[in-house]
């Protein structure tokens, strides 16, 4: 490819039956049982998340109106990043296979205990999956602050002008909002025809900020309240940044125009990150980025036996996949960032 950060409709497309890769690929994946749901997983996942939240606010509890507050902050940021991991595998339908339970579970989740639309996101997340990092359709590439590609930056108006002249440097102090634009997105899209239950998740965002800022004012002094309120939105942003980006951000962008088949669309977009146990746990298996893709409803335990049929099928097929450390993964989207900036620098 002429530019490897680029994917145009002139790119050579892989060779390979197109129309059937990833029939093969999900006929073995079938067949080696990793679809199935895992019930026992999820109950304890889900109830060591719950034991960690609790124990968090009982320790707000214990504490007082104390500095010693800022380290239940701390935790607390860590148990938000895990939550928004259980609503994404909720949403994805990987805990139970009937939609239901999955948007109850969904809406009690995000919205009740993390102050966000549980809507919203869904809708969000489901245009992502369908067209990852494509420049026109997928929303986690929008250049609202940051710019994604170079196309984009010649574009830039506004903040994302100023913002993306700068920002590989401003990148992670960004992400320490990323919590606070969850919500007020969350807020905003209750007025969009595209949401389903309006009202209900209004209600529900609404409880969630009168338990949350009632708590904290009710318990600290408001100095200490704020202190708190920084610490671990700000935390919790940066958590959640540091699972996402890592999966998308550096590989390559597709343009308008440009045709891939199921299979190559998800995987040259997607990267793997490896570490072991720790890396599963922080991520919540969306270290395996590539296998989520191409199979959303698989639950995390199955990712990592995915990942190998996966890696093994696409070097027959000649196809690239990457995967790297988590750090490798920050420095490549970070030089990426740099990289299709350099236009704003370039204007006066």
């Amino acid at each position: 490819m002429a530019n490897p950060t680029v994917l145009t409709a002139d790119s050579p497309a892989p060779a390979g039956e197109k129309g059937s890769d990833f029939s093969v690929l999900s006929r073995r994946i079938a067949e080696a049982g990793l679809l199935r749901r895992r019930p026992l997983y999820y109950t304890v996942r889900f109830g060591a998340v719950g034991l960690a939240l609790g124990g968090s606010v009982a320790a707000f509890l214990v504490l007082g109106d104390s500095w010693s507050q800022l380290f239940v902050a701390v935790a607390l940021a860590v148990v938000f990043g895990q939550l928004g991991l259980a609503a994404h595998d909720l949403a994805h339908r990987q805990v139970f296979s009937r939609r239901r339970p999955s948007e109850i579970g969904g809406l009690l989740v995000a919205d009740v205990l993390l102050g966000m639309s549980y809507g919203w996101w869904m809708n969000k997340h489901t245009r992502h999956h369908a067209n990852p990092n494509h420049e026109k359709k997928d929303p986690d590439v929008a250049p609202d602050l940051i710019v994604w590609s170079r196309r984009q930056a010649k574009q830039a108006k506004g903040p994302a002008r100023f913002i993306g002249k700068h920002q590989a440097s401003l990148f992670f102090p960004l992400l320490t909002l990323e919590g606070l634009n969850l919500s007020v997105s969350s807020f905003k899209a209750l007025r969009s025809p595209s949401m389903k239950r309006p009202v209900l998740e209004g209600i529900l965002l609404v409880a969630h900020f009168a338990v949350y800022f009632g708590g904290l004012f009710l318990v600290l002094s408001p100095g200490r309240a704020l202190a708190f309120i920084a610490v671990h939105q700000g935390l919790f942003g940066i958590y959640l940044g540091s699972v996402f980006a890592p999966n998308h951000k550096g590989m390559p962008m597709i343009e308008e125009g440009t045709e891939l088949d199921f299979l190559r669309r998800q995987v040259l977009t997607s990267r793997n990150v490896d570490g072991g146990v720790f890396i599963d746990a922080f991520m919540g298996g969306l270290n395996y980025q590539i296998e989520h893709h191409l199979f959303p409803s698989m639950p995390t335990p199955a990712l990592g036996r995915a990942q190998v049929i996966t890696e093994r099928y696409c070097a027959e097929l000649g196809v690239p996949y990457c995967r790297t450390g988590l750090l490798a993964s920050h420095r490549e989207a970070l030089r990426h960032l740099r990289q299709v900036g350099e236009p704003l620098r370039g204007m006066s």
